[in-house]
């Protein structure tokens, strides 16, 4: 096979061991090109003319380097401090640090505490049912004290015939992409050292409870991860695991 370049389109040949390849060409009837393995050629035309010209080698498999430069979670505090800062400086404040406090406290994604309704959410009970996306396993969460009066005021405020917990000004469910620019914002506001985006809060939540010392596989359902995997990225830097490594 043979792979060239005509009038600015261009196409990559591929091959896995030394073959000959020709084809007629504008002004050469034969242009000979050796393949060689895991390499591209190109012809590429010029006035009239092919050149065969090789490509660097590609590298078809995903890099398994890992950004380390930018944390992926939110402390605690920086959460209290998120939350502080929507109260007094966002327009819906109640509803924005509302909606920031229940995504920490159960590790939601975006689109989970997006499609959360009121019928989910049991506050005289003081328990809310978890509906997990992509696959993951649903549990029944217990609702704290602060959460639950927070929830009691949002509900007042909203109307009687809402269905979602959080809505927009025009009644509908806030979007993924609205909760996204919402945390973005309210962190460039609250001057974070870094982007911030809404699955730092799920996170954060893993963090803080593994660094509690809860059990692993209490976590993994807390969070609804199907593979226990997913959760031990949590444990592992938890600061108890090197509590004894060095004793007075």
């Amino acid at each position: 096979m043979l792979a060239a370049i005509r009038g600015g389109s261009a196409c990559g040949l591929w091959g896995t061991q030394v073959a000959d390849a020709a084809r007629e060409t504008t002004g050469m009837r034969r242009a000979f090109v050796t393949v060689q393995k895991k390499c591209i050629i190109f012809l590429v035309s010029f006035n009239g003319a092919e050149f065969p010209m090789r490509n660097q080698r590609r590298n078809t498999s995903p890099s398994n380097t890992v950004n380390c430069t930018v944390r992926k979670y939110l402390t605690a505090r920086e959460i209290e401090k998120l939350m502080d800062y929507a109260r007094k400086h966002s327009r819906y404040g109640h509803r924005d640090s509302t909606m920031i406090l229940v995504t920490y406290r159960h590790g939601l994604r975006a689109s989970e505490i997006c499609d959360l309704q009121w019928h989910q959410v049991e506050l005289d009970q003081g328990r809310m049912h978890v509906r997990r996306a992509k696959n993951g396993t649903p549990s029944v969460h217990p609702i704290r004290g602060d959460e639950i009066r927070a929830l009691r005021k949002l509900r007042r405020e909203s109307l009687a015939e809402a269905s979602y917990v959080f809505v927009t000004e025009r009644g509908g469910p806030m979007s993924t992409i609205g909760f996204h620019h919402l945390i973005q914002r309210l962190g460039k506001a609250a001057r974070m050292p870094f982007s911030l985006h809404p699955h730092m809060l799920r996170h954060a939540c893993g963090y803080k409870l593994a660094n509690d010392g809860h059990d692993t596989r209490a976590l993994q359902h807390y969070l609804g991860h199907k593979n226990i995997q997913h959760t031990v990225r949590y444990t592992e830097l938890s600061p108890d695991r090197f509590r004894d490594f060095w004793r007075d």
